[in-house]
């Protein structure tokens, strides 16, 4: 039996992503049809990117599932008209790169990097930074991703400490969840690295109440989800000195506005949304193997908990 394998993304996701799924269903001994254009009656799995095309998925009749080729979910979880089982992208490909970026970036801040980068003024004022295993950095968000970079920073000698919704356990990682917690977590937080799921609960959890908690100069790295920050709040800390730095890449509205004040203000750095993108091949294989997971009764991987919205 050949499948009917769905690709719905947008021209540009799928002229990346076609040839290397196709390929890695080919070598996981599954045959099957990767198309952009079968009809959604004949359709037995729907491999997906957000796009204008593809809002409804009542008519999808013996489709078994929905594979995200993101790892973020929050644009077709709570969609009313989708009853299959979603799974989201967790790959090698997209681990190691948000690794690096916040690794990184935190050694950036911790270093003091930009201020000798901008140094132009011929003074030898040497600076001497604490050493990493004086610095305490916490990640809020500890799930495939967050927990992936709490146990790098850890590698690297970092106090780390680590919030999330449910319980979690990383070896040399201080681990906290639940809401009273949150309080603890963010005042031992020199560093802040933002890698929480966007839902209902999480939004705007970095608000004035919660920057408040930090450490006066504590920095802000974000490369997460945009709407996990109150933008005003952010700026009016910024502005009064309470935080000394904040480092953006994912916002509410993207491209982010070019007359948006983070452009412009000299305690914000803008990266354009790439903290981590998934890869076509090492993602093409995740697609692969949840299909033939699915085709021969054993659980995908990376299932979506509708409830809790990722």
């Amino acid at each position: 039996m050949t499948l009917a394998v769905l690709l719905s993304a947008p021209e540009s996701t799928v002229a990346r992503f076609k040839a290397p799924i196709a390929r890695a269903l080919r070598e996981a001994g599954i045959a099957a049809e990767l198309r952009t254009d079968h009809p959604a009656e004949k359709v037995d799995y729907i491999v997906y990117a957000p796009n204008d095309r593809l809002t409804d998925f009542s008519g999808f009749a013996r489709a078994r599932a929905v594979l995200s080729l993101w790892a973020g979910v929050e644009r077709i979880a709570g969609n009313p008209t989708l009853r299959l089982p979603l799974a989201r992208m967790v790959d090698s490909g997209l681990r190691e790169g948000m690794v690096e970026y916040v690794t990184g970036h935190v050694l950036r801040h911790h270093l003091g990097m930009d201020a000798q980068i901008r140094q132009r003024d011929a003074r030898w004022q040497p600076v001497i930074p604490p050493l990493a295993r004086q610095r305490r950095v916490a990640v809020l968000g500890l799930g495939a991703l967050g927990g992936a970079c709490a146990e790098a920073l850890r590698g690297l000698n970092f106090q780390v400490s680590g919030w999330s919704r449910r319980q979690r356990r990383l070896a040399g990682v201080d681990c906290h969840a639940g809401p009273e917690a949150l309080a603890r977590v963010l005042a031992g937080a020199e560093i802040l690295v933002l890698l929480l799921p966007a839902t209902a609960a999480t939004e705007n959890i970095v608000n004035r109440d919660t920057l408040a908690r930090l450490p006066d100069g504590a920095v802000l790295i974000n490369p997460g989800r945009g709407a996990l920050i109150d933008d005003a709040a952010l700026l009016e800390a910024l502005d009064n000195g309470r935080l000394a730095h904040a480092t953006l890449d994912a916002f509410r509205t993207e491209p982010l506005p070019p007359d948006h004040p983070y452009w412009h203000h000299p305690k914000v750095t803008v990266t354009p949304h790439v903290a981590s993108d998934t890869r076509p091949e090492t993602a093409a294989r995740v697609i692969a193997e949840n299909i033939r997971r699915a085709e021969t009764g054993q659980q995908m991987l990376y299932l979506v908990d509708r409830d809790a919205g990722y």
